[in-house]
C-alpha cells in the first residue's frame, strides 16, 4: 500500500485560516496537468492580459460576464481584431521571392529586381512539416511584392512571426528593427510615418531580412489594418481578489450588480495517481446580487484553438461531440503529426482540447472565428442559435451548429470554443455552474521505440469521453478533496517554516507536478516523466529529478519511485553501459536515450544514491534498494573513486561551466557513500554498511581539511577566498547520516548571512545570480527559526516582485529578482524540503513515543 502524508498538520488547522493563502506571484496557474497542458495568466489581474503556455506561446482563454444586457471582461485580455491587406501564411500560403546570400545595398529597395532571387513559399523555417520553405542558414533576405487598389488603408500594422533578429522595410523604408523572437506567435506593429504615406496604388514591396541566432527559425509576415465592427468596446469586472492555493486559483470580481467568483481547480492530487492523471481542469462560476436587486446573467467561457497547436498557422478542425450526458466541442490539428517532434519551446500538435459541460446546465456551446466570439456575445446572443458570424472563409463554408445533434465540423486556423452559461434570474442567493476543460494527447511519451499512453488509460482501453462523463459525475467530491487538501497542506507548510515559506510551498505546488508526464512502463512500473522545462527540454533529467524530489517524498514516494525507475531500466537493461548513470532519457516527449551532450558522472551517481535512500527512509523499507543493488553498488564504487576530489565535471548548475575540485560536488558524493552504507545495513549487508560509513566519514574529514578558509568553506578545493552554498549538506542532516560535525553547518550558515543580498543568498562567489531551490535547501541547514526565515524572507520577496512574469523561475539576480532564464521548472518541488524535513521529524518523534 502506497504510504501516504496527507495529514501532517498537528494544531495547524486551528491555528491557520483555510483561507490565508497566497495571494502574489509571478505567474498565476490556471490550467496545469503537463508540460504541454499548461496555461497561465502572467498579470495580476486576469483580465488584464491574454493566458499563455509556459512558453509564453499565446493559448487564449476569455471570459464575458452579462449583466442585465451590460458586458464586462474578467478572463483574458480582448483579442483585437484586424482586416487583412496582405495575408499572412495562417490565412493562406503566398509566394517570396528570397535568397541566403548577401544581396547587393539597395535589395530592399521598391523597384529592386529580384527576379534571380529563388522563389519559397511562406512561412520559412527549420521544420519542415510545417515551414512552406525550409530555412537552415543563418541569414535570409525576402521580398514580397503586393497590389493595391484605389483603398489605400489609413491605418496598417505589420503582422509578424519571426525567430530571430529582423529588420523589415516597406516601399524602401524601415519599419521594424527587433532583436529576439516572437515565441510563434504575431506581434501587431503599426506602421506610421513615411513609411505608411509610401503606400499607393499598383505595387508595392515588402522587404526582410532575418537572422538566426540559435536554435529555432521562422518568418512570417503579412499587413493588416483595424476591423472596427469586430472590435466591440467591453467594459472592465472591476477584480476585487486573488488567492492562490496548492490546486485551486481563485478570483472574485465586481461586475454591476453582480458579484462573480471563478475558480480554477486542477486537482493534482498526490495520493490518487488517478486524478493527478486525468488532463481535466475544472472552472467553477459562482453569481449573486450585491445590491439587493435581482439580476439576468449570462458567461461566455472562450478557449482558444491555439491550445492544440504548436504555431499559429496550423490548419485546425473544430467539432462539436456525442457525449451522453454532456455538452462537448473539441479541436485539433487536421495533421495529427503524433509524437512527431521534440524539443524545449515547443508546443503539442496532436491530440484534441475539450470543452465540456453538463447537460444539466442551462448552457449553449458555438465555435466561431476567434475574433468574433465577443461580439457575439456582446450583442445579446440574438444570434447564437444560428451563429450567423462569418468573419473569414472558413467560417463562411462551415455548416451551422445544431446544438441537439451536435455536428457541426469547421476547419481553419484559429477558432474559440464558446460556452454559454445561462444563470437566468440571480438574487442575493449564489448560483453556481462549472465548465471542464480537458486534452486527449492520443499518445503521451515514446520510452525505448515504444509509444506510452497516459496513465489515466494505460492499456489504451478507457475512452476519453468515459473519463469525461466521470470527471463530470464526480466534481463535488473532487473540490471538497482539493479544498480539504489545499488547506491540509498550508497548514504544515505553515507550521514547519512560516506563512512566508508556506506562500512560496504554494507557488511551487502545481508547477513542479504539472512539469512531468504519468505513464506506465512495458514492464508495468510508474513511470513520472519530467520536462526540463526552459533548460534544454530533456527528458527524465536526473538532476531535475534530485532538486524537485522533496515534494513527492512528502506526499507521495511511490512518484519518487517514478522519477528513478527509467534511469535504472537503462542502465540495467544494457543501454546504457557507464559506471554512473545517464544525465537523461533523451529529449522531451522521445524517451529513447541520453541526448544530452556531456555526462555529469559524479553529480548524477550522487543523486540518484541519495534519493533512492530518501526514498528507502520515506516507505520505511528497504525494498526499492534492494530491487537495484546491484547498480547503486556499481555507482557507489565509483564515486568511491572520484568523489572525494571531482575533476573538471560538470554538475547540476551547468549554466555556471565547469569547476574543477568543486567542493559542494565533493559533499554530494559523500553523502551519497553514507547513504549507501547506511542502506546496506538496512538490507544487513554488514560488511558494506561498515566499509562505506567509515568511508565517508574519513571522506568528510579530509574534506574539512581540503576546503577550510577559516570562516567558511571554499567553492573548490584550493581555491583560497571563494564560498559557495553546500546545499547537499542537507541530506546529511536529513538522513541522520551524521558525517559532517554540527561546527560545519554552523560555521557555513553565519558566513552565508552575511553574503545575502536584497533577494537572495547568491549561488557562489563568481556571481551574484541565484538558484532559490538551493537556497532553501540551505536554510535547512539552520537550526534555529530566525535563521531560517532570513535565507527564506529574500526568496519571498523574490516571488512577489520579480519583474519577470512567468511560472516562477529557480534561477534570478539577487540584486534586482529578475529572471535569468529558466521558468517553469519542476525543481521548485524543492522548496518543500522544509515540510518534509518537519514531517520526518514529527514521524521519528511518533515512533520514539511509541517505543516509550
Amino acid at each position: 500500500m502506497i504510504r501516504q502524508i496527507l495529514t501532517f498538520i498537528g494544531v495547524g488547522l486551528s491555528l491557520v485560516s483555510a483561507q490565508a493563502q497566497q495571494n502574489k506571484a509571478p505567474s498565476y496557474p490556471l490550467i496545469t496537468h503537463d508540460p504541454y497542458f499548461s496555461i497561465w495568466s502572467n498579470t495580476d489581474n486576469l483580465n488584464q492580459s491574454a493566458t499563455t503556455h509556459w512558453t509564453d506561446a499565446e493559448q487564449a482563454l476569455s471570459g464575458l460576464i452579462q449583466v442585465d444586457g451590460k458586458t464586462y471582461r474578467f478572463l483574458g485580455n480582448a483579442e483585437k481584431a484586424y482586416k487583412t491587406i496582405l495575408a499572412a501564411a495562417d490565412e493562406k500560403a503566398y509566394p517570396f521571392r528570397y535568397t541566403e546570400n548577401a544581396p547587393e545595398k539597395d535589395w530592399n529597395a521598391l523597384n529592386f529586381d529580384a527576379s534571380a532571387w529563388k522563389s519559397g513559399t511562406a512561412p520559412f523555417g527549420d521544420l519542415w512539416a510545417q515551414a512552406g520553405t525550409e530555412w537552415k542558414s543563418k541569414k535570409l533576405w525576402a521580398i514580397r511584392s503586393f497590389q493595391l487598389n484605389e483603398n489605400i488603408p489609413e491605418v496598417l500594422y505589420l503582422k509578424i512571426s519571426h525567430d530571430d533578429n529582423v529588420e523589415v522595410y516597406l516601399n524602401g523604408l524601415q519599419i521594424l528593427s527587433k532583436k529576439g523572437f516572437t515565441a510563434h506567435k504575431y506581434d501587431y506593429v503599426p506602421i506610421k510615418g513615411a513609411a505608411l504615406k509610401s503606400l499607393k496604388k499598383g505595387n508595392n514591396v515588402l522587404a526582410i531580412h532575418i537572422e538566426n541566432t540559435g536554435g529555432g527559425q521562422w518568418l512570417d509576415a503579412g499587413l493588416v489594418t483595424d476591423d472596427p465592427a469586430n472590435n466591440p468596446k467591453i467594459a472592465l469586472a472591476a477584480q476585487t481578489n486573488r488567492t492562490i492555493k496548492a490546486t485551486q486559483t481563485a478570483y472574485s470580481f465586481k461586475c454591476g450588480g453582480i458579484d462573480l467568483e471563478l475558480a480554477f481547480t486542477s486537482p493534482l492530487l498526490m495520493n490518487d495517481l488517478e486524478l493527478i492523471s486525468r488532463p481535466v481542469s475544472y472552472l467553477t462560476y459562482r453569481v449573486k446580487s450585491n445590491d439587493k436587486k435581482k439580476h439576468q446573467v449570462k458567461v461566455l467561457f472562450s478557449a482558444s484553438s491555439d491550445i492544440a497547436v504548436n504555431t499559429p498557422t496550423q490548419e485546425i478542425e473544430a467539432a462539436s461531440v456525442n457525449v451522453p450526458g454532456l455538452a462537448v466541442l473539441k479541436a485539433g490539428t487536421t495533421a495529427q503529426p503524433v509524437l512527431q517532434k521534440s524539443g524545449d519551446n515547443v508546443r503539442i500538435d496532436w491530440g484534441y482540447v475539450y470543452v465540456a459541460v453538463p447537460q444539466s446546465q442551462k448552457s449553449f456551446q458555438f465555435i466561431a472565428a476567434a475574433t468574433s466570439s465577443p461580439a457575439l456575445f456582446q450583442s445579446g446572443n440574438k444570434s447564437l442559435n444560428n451563429d450567423n458570424a462569418k468573419t473569414d472563409k472558413a467560417n463562411k463554408d462551415r455548416t451551422d451548429i445544431d446544438k441537439t445533434k451536435g455536428t457541426a465540423k469547421v476547419k481553419g486556423t484559429k477558432y474559440a470554443l464558446n460556452t454559454v452559461l445561462d444563470f437566468g434570474q440571480v438574487d442575493h442567493t449564489t448560483k453556481q455552474q462549472f465548465v471542464m476543460l480537458a486534452y486527449e494527447d492520443l499518445e503521451s511519451v515514446q520510452y525505448f521505440g515504444k509509444n506510452l499512453k497516459a496513465w489515466w488509460t494505460n492499456d489504451g482501453t478507457r475512452a476519453f469521453s468515459a473519463m469525461l462523463q466521470q470527471s463530470a459525475d464526480e466534481y463535488p467530491q473532487i473540490i471538497e478533496k482539493c479544498n480539504a487538501f489545499d488547506a491540509q497542506m498550508y497548514a504544515a507548510a505553515v507550521q514547519s517554516g512560516g506563512e512566508k515559506y508556506a506562500g512560496l510551498c504554494v507557488i511551487a505546488y502545481r508547477q513542479a507536478i504539472s512539469a512531468h508526464k504519468l505513464v506506465k512502463s512495458p514492464k508495468g512500473e510508474l513511470l513520472f516523466m519530467s520536462k526540463e522545462n526552459y533548460s534544454n527540454g530533456s527528458i527524465h533529467t536526473v538532476d531535475i529529478t534530485y532538486p524537485s524530489a522533496p515534494l513527492f517524498l512528502a506526499y507521495n514516494p511511490e512518484l519518487v519511485k517514478g522519477l528513478l525507475n527509467g534511469i535504472f531500466e537503462y542502465s540495467e537493461s544494457g543501454k546504457w553501459k557507464k559506471p554512473y548513470p545517464a544525465h537523461d532519457l533523451g529529449t522531451y516527449p522521445l524517451a529513447n536515450g541520453q541526448t544530452y551532450g556531456e555526462d555529469m558522472p559524479v553529480e548524477e551517481s550522487g543523486n540518484m544514491i541519495i534519493i533512492t535512500a530518501a526514498t528507502v527512509k520515506a516507505e520505511g523499507n528497504a525494498a526499492y534498494a534492494k530491487k537495484h543493488w546491484s547498480t547503486l553498488s556499481i555507482w557507489a564504487e565509483y564515486l568511491s573513486k572520484e568523489g572525494l576530489d571531482p575533476g573538471n565535471q560538470l554538475c547540476t548548475d551547468d549554466f555556471a561551466g565547469h569547476l574543477n575540485r568543486n567542493a559542494n560536488l565533493s559533499v554530494k558524493a559523500i553523502v551519497a557513500l553514507g547513504a549507501y552504507g547506511w542502506m546496506a545495513q538496512e538490507l544487513g549487508e554488514t560488511a558494506t554498511a561498515a566499509k562505506y560509513t567509515n568511508m565517508a566519514k574519513e571522506m568528510a574529514k579530509k574534506w574539512m581539511e581540503l576546503a577550510d578558509d577559516g570562516d567558511h568553506y571554499s567553492l573548490a578545493f584550493g581555491q583560497k577566498g571563494t564560498w559557495s552554498q553546500k546545499y547537499n549538506l542537507v541530506w546529511d542532516k536529513l538522513l541522520n547520516l551524521g558525517l559532517f560535525t554540527k561546527t560545519v553547518y554552523d560555521k557555513e550558515v553565519k558566513f552565508y548571512l552575511g553574503k545575502q543580498n536584497k533577494y537572495g543568498l547568491p549561488l557562489d562567489s563568481r556571481k551574484s545570480y541565484t538558484k532559490s531551490d538551493w537556497v532553501i535547501w540551505t536554510s535547512v541547514l539552520a537550526d534555529n527559526r530566525s535563521d531560517f526565515e532570513a535565507f527564506i524572507d529574500p526568496i519571498y520577496l523574490y516571488a512577489i516582485e520579480t519583474p519577470s512574469r512567468s511560472p516562477i523561475s529557480d534561477w534570478h539576480e539577487t540584486k534586482d529578482a529578475v529572471r535569468q532564464n529558466f521558468t517553469a521548472r519542476s525543481v521548485v518541488g524543492g522548496y518543500f524540503i522544509k515540510l518534509l524535513e518537519s514531517q520526518w521529524n514529527k514521524h521519528k518523534e511518533g515512533n520514539s513515543h511509541t517505543k516509550k
